[in-house]
């Protein structure tokens, strides 16, 4: 499977933290499916898991009310 989110070791550069925590502005230009996608990418790599991963049946269960 080809990887679409690739880290450019280039894009990095020393900054102070008000600048770094404006992250808002970058994420300004890209339309909201490439914002969603993007935090699809971030959600999976927190949980380690991809878009085949499987629901876990014994941690996740249903109820009816």
């Amino acid at each position: 499977m080809e990887q679409k989110f690739r880290l450019d070791r280039t894009a990095f550069k020393a900054t102070n933290a008000k600048d770094a925590d404006d992250h808002v502005t970058d994420m300004k230009d890209k339309s909201y499916i490439e914002r969603l996608e993007a935090a699809w990418f971030l959600i999976n790599q927190v949980y380690g898991t991809n878009s085949k991963t499987r629901l876990d049946r014994t941690v996740f269960s249903q109820r009816k009310r």
